[in-house]
């Protein structure tokens, strides 16, 4: 999939007026990518003004005006430049600096001096993950337009319009996997994280349908549509610099804040899809379920302290089945908990971080989630079993 991605050759332009890191980004980007070079931010401004393509804007923030900043800000304000990545290039390494830039809307951090191999590491997974979504919008736009065509069509056989649907399914599944699949190769911890949580989120769905009072909001195609957006859940971690995401032990509060962000990132990239396609149901789940898994029952949860039934069901369902499985997993700086353990700690919780209906669900299928857990078990490392 990678070498489909880059077959034509990208467009990234870059802003630096030191002219040793700007010569050093063009002999290392040259070879393999369209690199477009500048000294000044006004000029770089005026050149995506005149429409000419990008696929990745590397900016310096230390700049006589405007700074890397400001350009960003202006870059943002553009529509059509809103899906192109943009990650800066700087000496400046505290929180609050990484903090204000995805603020602004870039996308990563890369510090001076730079190793060209996590250049080229970052460059390429940046143009993929903006060709990818470019490319999703583009197939669903196209499938939409041939349903709603063919469908017009009094003479629309059956089997047309199925084989209609059944393409555009394979194209949303296809989709997921390759959009969790470029999140995952930014966490080496996440393991089997994704297929647990996608897992249990179906348990938990399929018990609580059983409930007359969920019954219709929780159908058989409600249920798998759950499932596979929740495999979204963390796909705003990709805009997450790496010494903050990679880092073994604990967080400190400022990159804590920082790391809080990726629910906003998650929900500004799966928005941007959305309307794309005119609103869209999976991708509607997707984006309330990374937007809102953090949030508590109680309010105390980030990032908009909403709580009780103002969290959407599933960013509910979704809060219970990544914390269950953050607790049985390992980690640098935790041991594992046991099953009943992290059960238990999360029956503690009911009526402060957890809805407590889906906690009570929990205790309905905790067999099937200890199963599920014992299935898709990492091997020792983190790595995938």
């Amino acid at each position: 999939m990678s070498a489909f991605l880059i077959a034509d050759r990208a467009d990234i332009l870059i802003l630096d007026d030191q002219a040793e890191y700007l010569q050093a980004l063009i002999n290392l980007l040259s070879p393999e990518f369209n690199v477009h070079p500048f000294s000044q931010g006004g000029a770089l401004l005026r050149y995506v003004r005149s429409g000419r393509p990008a696929d990745l804007i590397l900016l310096d923030i230390v700049m006589p005006e405007p700074d890397g900043y400001a350009v960003c800000a202006e870059l943002r304000s553009l529509p059509e430049l809103n899906d192109v990545p943009i990650v800066f290039l700087t000496g400046l390494s505290s929180p609050q600096d990484e903090a204000r830039g995805l603020a602004l809307g870039a996308v990563d951090y890369i510090s001076k001096p730079f190793s060209p191999a996590i250049v080229m590491s970052r460059v390429r997974s940046h143009v993929q993950l903006g060709r990818m979504m470019r490319l999703v919008m583009m197939q669903n736009e196209r499938l939409d337009s041939r349903v709603a065509e063919r469908t017009a069509q009094l003479e629309l056989r059956n089997a047309e319009l199925q084989a209609a649907f059944t393409e555009l399914a394979q194209t949303k599944d296809a989709t997921i996997l390759a959009l969790t699949s470029l999140a995952e190769t930014r966490d080496s911890d996440t393991g089997n994280h994704i297929r647990r949580t996608q897992q249990y989120m179906r348990e938990l769905a399929l018990t609580l349908g059983k409930d007359a009072v969920y019954a219709e909001q929780l159908t058989p195609d409600a249920v798998n549509l759950l499932s596979k957006s929740a495999a979204l859940h963390d796909i705003g971690k990709v805009a997450i610099p790496d010494q903050i995401l990679l880092k073994p032990g604990r967080l400190t509060s400022e990159e804590f804040e920082v790391m809080k962000t990726h629910t906003e990132h998650g929900r500004r990239a799966l928005a941007r899809a959305e309307a794309s396609v005119g609103g869209n149901s999976f991708l509607k789940c997707a984006r309330e379920i990374a937007h809102y898994h953090h949030e508590h029952w109680d309010g105390s949860g980030y990032p908009t302290g909403i709580k009780g039934e103002d969290i959407p069901l599933p960013a509910r369902l979704m809060a219970v089945a990544d914390v269950y499985d953050a607790l049985i997993s390992p980690r640098a700086y935790k041991q594992a908990f046991s099953h009943q353990a992290a059960v238990d700690l999360i029956l503690s919780q009911s009526g402060r971080h957890f809805d407590p209906v889906v906690v009570r669900t929990l205790v309905q299928c905790e067999a099937e989630f200890r199963q599920i857990s014992e299935r898709f078990k990492d091997s020792p490392g983190g790595a995938a079993a």
